[in-house]
């Protein structure tokens, strides 16, 4: 063989190696999550949507729900998403200000992550998240919540074998953008759907004669003209989801808590536009009996407190919502004081009819439980 031929069969040998290598590398490192079994969705809760980009997959989620309850994702190793997003209270955490690792109480509270993937496609009481990959990584930046420098995140992370083979599998590998789409896929699967209110959408039940009168209640704006009297809760709370609409901003309000003087700036710090001020993302009531206290400082301690806001507490406002303003059962809008004015019955009936939204199953789903606990593991 000649000397010509010998350095070509090795230039061979190594452009297969090299091939070789780099096949192996793409092989390993490209995402191959599969699609997520058994997962279904409530049709009554209408059509929703999942990034082309972040499919629901068994990796991603499983990924996302490891690092949903890893306190390694602040900075002082202490907090994690789930410290002040606990699955017995409906990912809430029973505080009027969240306190994460500067230990100073923040200006909203938790909000609840049922039922994600419908309502309003804006995160956060002020709606300053337009998706929920990008609302994922707002607390855990900022210094009073998990204080985490996201290029330090993903260092720690590498160091451990078991999340970068996770990360390797489920999405190529470990960056911020990555570690996003894991927490927003275990979000999006945290459907709340098997409360008694459902049992009864699907005949499986009868509600009590209190809890059916509140759910007509709820369902009804009163109308004096026709007799007609009313909680109006389903004029913010959607059917079904009880959630805000979700066509751009519907699913935000102002429903009365602050007159003008004293009004937070709410959406309008995200919109700058000032018919947004005092107007705050509508909740959820899927669960709302666990999630106190309630509005987006938790100035309620009780549903009694929030029903009592609705019966005389309301305050008026340039921005103060129509379909709040209006609802009065009896017709009394000349003596100047906005109420829905229920009688006692009435109030505790809506109360009953919102204890039926609680699901026992949601807030005990293993799959939805720390991973890291005995329990779990």
């Amino acid at each position: 063989m000649s000397k010509r031929q010998v350095v070509l069969l090795a230039t061979a040998f190594a452009a297969v190696a090299v091939f070789s290598t780099l096949s192996f590398l793409l092989v390993n490192t490209a995402p191959q999550g599969k699609p997520l079994k058994n997962f279904t969705a409530p049709f009554v809760y209408g059509r929703f949507a999942i990034p082309p980009d972040n499919p629901l997959t068994e990796e991603g989620v499983e990924l996302g729900r490891r690092l949903f309850y890893d306190p390694r994702l602040s900075s002082n190793n202490q907090v994690s998403c789930s410290t002040c997003h606990q699955q017995s209270l409906a990912f809430t955490d029973g505080l009027t200000g969240s306190v994460g690792v500067s230990g100073k109480p923040l200006a909203f509270n938790s909000m609840s992550l049922a039922n994600l993937l419908w309502g309003p496609q804006f995160f956060f009481w002020n709606g300053r998240s337009d998706s929920l990959e990008q609302q994922a990584l707002i607390p855990l930046q900022h210094p009073d919540e998990m204080g985490q420098d996201l290029d330090e995140l993903v260092q720690e992370l590498e160091q451990d074998t078991t999340y970068r083979q996770l990360f390797r599998i489920a999405y190529g590998g470990i960056s911020a953008e990555t570690i996003a789409k894991a927490l927003a896929s275990f979000q999006r699967t945290l459907v709340s759907a098997n409360s008694r209110y459902d049992q009864f959408l699907r005949g499986e039940i009868q509600l009590t004669e209190q809890e059916e009168w509140g759910r007509k209640l709820f369902m009804a704006h009163p109308d004096t003209k026709a007799s007609l009297r009313g909680g109006n809760c389903i004029d913010c709370h959607s059917q079904f989801l009880t959630s805000g609409f979700n066509t751009k901003f519907d699913g935000f309000i102002n429903n009365g808590l602050d007159d003008e003087a004293n009004l937070s700036p709410g959406l309008a710090e995200v919109t700058g536009n000032e018919a947004h001020r005092g107007v705050f993302k509508t909740p959820t009531l899927r669960n709302i009996a666990v999630t106190a206290p309630y509005m987006h400082d938790g100035r309620f301690q009780t549903l009694e407190q929030v029903l009592k806001h609705y019966n005389g507490g309301i305050k008026p406002s340039k921005t103060l919502s129509p379909l709040i303003a209006e609802a009065d059962n009896l017709g009394n809008f000349s003596d100047g004081k906005i109420s829905l004015n229920l009688r006692e019955e009435e109030a505790q009936a809506i109360i009953a009819f919102l204890h039926t939204l609680t699901d026992e199953t949601f807030l005990t789903d293993p799959r939805f439980s720390n991973p890291f606990s005995d329990k779990a593991k």
